[in-house]
């Protein structure tokens, strides 16, 4: 690798629509800059961020707003921007990703470029990925259609790919209004985030009902979806509760089988076979609080619910919800026993870790309440 500099280089766009998306749209904008501010307090100068968003701005300096308000594909605007750029060196970002990402971690990814390696936070479903750019890598991403396929396809140029630790700051996202609620619960991120999630209004009772359960050696919680290997053993490691997990087609987007129907889910067919009410009835005997990735449940539906109709999901808000399917299974979650949270993948990974240290926190400082 030469000696250049890395430009980080975010895509934040793609995102509003209905009242809702709109406001996950400005809550990843609000943690793209902060991630900026930090990486710029590591060292890292440059910034150039691709959005749909002709309003987009920032008072950061070296940072330039590109506006794409044509078609968007994202192999191809990946591969045009590295051109006209000419970058050599990229840290790329999908915008609202790796929110927590402290100023140590970019060190450490600008020292692996260095190092003549690629760097990223997920080689399956990557929202962070940095390289060094040459023909083999540009002309492999051209053809992606999203960026979680990003780091397998920088891989299979050829390029030695490492991946940071999978801890909270290299794992949480901000995707759905369930990140923003449990941002709003334990008021983690950064200024511009924070006073952005301020402002939202949203359905909190069951996020704070459960985190008194990661510090009972008593409780059991039921998590299902896309868990990794890295989260079950975050769980093990790190909450005092007993886990009961079932995994379920992780990597089912970045492999395609969601979108060609393939996708299968044990939870899936047990929900269609016992109904909702019993469905629910039954999670309250597993545990004390369950925490359910519904894009599986959709998936092995072959719903295609339109992104409002999920986002209302994981808000709670069932009443405003279009897709029979998917209205009928949140209501019934609101009316479990036990609290149920519903969301997409960063649930059952970094929302799960984030939720599980504050509680901890909050246990240390004596301001956690009883079950």
């Amino acid at each position: 690798m030469t000696g250049q500099r890395p430009t980080l280089l975010v895509f934040c766009g793609g995102m509003g629509g209905s009242r809702i998306e709109n406001v996950v749209a400005s809550a990843r904008c609000a943690a793209t800059f902060d991630t900026i501010e930090t990486a710029q307090s590591a060292g890292i100068r440059s910034a150039i961020v691709v959005t749909d968003d002709p309003e987009l701005h920032t008072e950061l300096p070296e940072v330039e707003i590109v506006v794409d308000d044509g078609a968007h594909h994202f192999g191809r605007k990946l591969n045009r921007t590295l051109a006209d750029y000419s970058l050599r060196s990229v840290i790329y970002l999908g915008g609202g990703s790796v929110p927590f990402l402290r100023v140590e971690d970019f060190v450490a990814v600008v020292e692996a470029l260095e190092a003549g390696k690629a760097v990223t936070n997920n080689r399956f479903s990557s929202d962070l990925v940095a390289w060094g750019v040459g023909e083999r890598t540009a002309d492999a991403v051209v053809g992606l259609d999203r960026d979680n396929s990003l780091a397998r396809a920088v891989q299979e140029s050829g390029t030695e790919l490492v991946e940071l630790p999978r801890t909270v700051e290299t794992v949480f996202d901000i995707d759905t209004p369930t990140d923003l609620a449990i941002l709003s619960v334990t008021g983690f991120g950064g200024e511009r985030l924070r006073t952005v999630v301020r402002e939202i209004d949203l359905d909190l009772d069951a996020y704070r009902r459960v985190l008194p359960l990661f510090v009972d050696r008593n409780a059991q919680i039921t998590v299902a979806g896309r868990v990794g290997s890295h989260s079950w053993q975050y769980l093990e490691r790190e909450t005092a509760c007993r886990v009961r997990v079932f995994a379920e087609e992780r990597g089912m987007e970045a492999d395609g089988r969601a979108a060609s129907g393939e996708a299968r889910s044990m939870i899936g067919y047990f929900l269609a076979s016992a109904g909702y009410a019993r469905f629910f009835d039954v999670l309250s005997e597993l545990g004390d609080a369950a925490l359910i990735d519904t894009r599986v449940l959709l998936a092995h539906e072959c719903r295609d619910a339109r992104r409002a109709d999920r986002f209302l999901s994981d808000a709670r808000r069932w009443s405003e919800i279009e897709d029979e399917y998917l209205r009928d299974l949140t209501m019934a979650a609101n009316d479990a026993s036990i609290p149920v949270l519903l969301g997409g993948h960063s649930l059952v990974s970094g929302g799960l870790m984030a939720l599980n240290e504050f509680a901890w926190q909050q246990s240390e400082a004596g301001l956690l309440p009883d079950r």
